[in-house]
């Protein structure tokens, strides 16, 4: 047999439902606990005596001491204000010291005249109330000769590092010296950089390019989907290497071995020997087209970056991909690896910068500072310290923590590379073929150079993809979208100036 269930109106069950709720709820710990007023007013006393001690007792106007009377007057916290000399009436008043009338409009005689000398408390009270230099001023004019007044408790301590106590009759006058202006630093001078060689050769964009540790030649990758390597000193075509099916977007010459590596926009990454002017190894892996690679500087590690958002490690011996470090979440656009930690730096156009643990092919930071893609990162070679580039602006860092230096604002382009020397000079190339050069230390921009592109190039092929110097450092060459490589040298007939930030005199726009 099926009970009835009792019917009840919607008003009952609303109350017995409101009920069950607060019931549940009225034992709520997460509840905060009322405010003690008792306690909130010690809390506060405490920490006004720790923190304003030496000025919580203002002077108070006397219209407020006669409200209050002079022995119950207290702030809002329940400390006593006492008068500075109990048993006199309480002056805070400092008057001169000539006679003057009781009130306006009386005559002043000898029987109506009154004079007070200001009372040591009082002067005290109006030196706390006054700003420093005022209340000495004040309280050095109204004092008799040879008297100073200091602020009570103040009587040891010294006067602060910046004041000077000149001697002006019988009175100390006090003065706090002009802080000096912050200056800029001096930034070193370099000479500025001029075009003196122009090669041709390649038949599509040049994108990368790199020098080998002999300095007796160079090597160019191009959209032309070849390989070229040239003479430094001549300039002339030496070699054609073919291989690639699409643009050749970096390339490297290893200090350890005989060996050129590639890598280009067909996700191919490969290994030349250039005793035999052969691939020996290709490293199967990367999804997307590969964007740039470089060699690790002490064991036989190829670090590559590529679009599909990853870069990838890999034994250069076994073309075993050791580790695959992931984390960015747009294209890589650059790879730098160094001996010290962190030995591997990548660059992204997700806006930013991670450094990775090798051992562990982890993420030790991410710097998140830029706004837009990071295409380009280069290290220091002397300084334990880097900077990338952005269409933002350049920034600095430090690491091993990747802790911020400063900006180098000013190039405002798509900047696709940077390179620097051991001298101080960095530079920056960019998408509209302008290239500023830096004072590393100061971030000073000493020269910018816009170089004409190629006759027979538009106007438009003007960008500059990538940029290196020399072995020796004398030279700077360039990689650019006129299909041509520039080759600039240090200008031996400049002349150093004497502060750069004051004068422009050796900043060129073109060479």
């Amino acid at each position: 047999m099926v009970e009835e269930v009792q019917k009840h109106s919607v008003h009952t069950l609303v109350f017995r439902s409101l009920k069950r709720t607060h019931d549940m709820f009225v034992a709520d710990n997460g509840k905060p606990v009322p405010l003690d007023e008792e306690s909130h007013k010690r809390k506060m006393a405490i920490k006004l005596r720790n923190e304003y001690g030496p000025v919580l007792h203002m002077p108070t106007s006397k219209e407020n001491l006669k409200e209050k009377g002079p022995q119950n007057a207290s702030d809002s916290y329940g400390h006593k204000q006492y008068p500075a000399n109990q048993g006199q009436e309480v002056e805070y008043l400092v008057t001169g010291t000539h006679p003057y009338p009781p009130g306006p409009g009386v005559a002043l005689t000898a029987d109506t005249k009154i004079q007070r000398m200001p009372s040591e408390s009082a002067a005290q009270s109006l030196a706390v109330a006054l700003p420093t230099s005022q209340a000495r001023v004040d309280a050095n004019r109204s004092a008799p000769a040879g008297g100073e007044y200091r602020h009570p408790g103040a009587s040891d301590r010294s006067q602060p590092a910046g004041a000077v106590v000149m001697d002006g009759g019988n009175a100390k006058n006090s003065a706090l010296m002009a802080k000096k202006a912050p200056t800029m630093p001096k930034p070193q001078w370099h000479p500025p950089w001029k075009l003196y060689r122009v090669i041709s050769g390649h038949l599509g964009w040049v994108r990368c390019i790199a020098v080998e540790p002999g300095n007796q030649w160079f090597v160019t990758g191009s959209a032309d989907r070849t390989i070229k390597i040239w003479d430094l000193a001549s300039g002339k075509l030496k070699l054609s290497l073919t291989g690639h099916i699409s643009t050749v977007r970096g390339v490297i010459v290893s200090t350890r071995s005989p060996y050129l590596f590639s890598c280009g926009e067909d996700k191919q990454v490969k290994c030349w020997d250039l005793e035999y002017n052969k691939v020996i190894r290709h490293y199967h892996g990367h999804l997307s087209a590969v964007y740039g690679l470089d060699l690790h500087p002490t064991i036989d590690v190829l670090v590559t970056c590529s679009r599909d958002s990853t870069a990838r490690i890999w034994d250069v011996r076994t073309k075993a991909s050791v580790h695959t470090l992931s984390g960015h979440t747009n294209a890589v656009a650059t790879v730098r690896c160094q001996a010290a930690e962190p030995q591997i730096i990548t660059g992204s156009h997700d806006t930013t910068i991670r450094l990775w643990d090798l051992v562990a092919g982890k993420t030790r930071v991410t710097l998140t500072n830029h706004k837009k893609s990071v295409r380009a990162v280069v290290l220091h070679p002397r300084h334990y310290t880097f900077a990338s580039g952005s269409p933002d602006n350049i920034k600095q860092w430090k690491f091993p923590d990747g802790s911020f230096i400063q900006n180098l604002s000013g190039h405002n382009a798509i900047i696709n590379t940077l390179t620097v020397n051991s001298d101080g000079v960095l530079v920056s190339g960019a998408d509209n073929g302008t290239m500023h050069l830096w004072d590393w230390r100061t971030g000073y921009n000493f020269q910018r150079v816009h170089a004409a592109v190629q006759p027979g190039s538009l106007d438009s092929e003007s960008g500059i993809f990538a940029c290196a110097f020399d072995q020796s450092e004398s030279r700077l060459l360039t990689a650019e979208a006129d299909k041509t490589i520039k080759v600039y040298r240090e200008d031996d007939t400049a002349i150093g100036v004497p502060n750069p930030w004051a004068t422009n005199r050796y900043r060129s726009m073109a060479c």
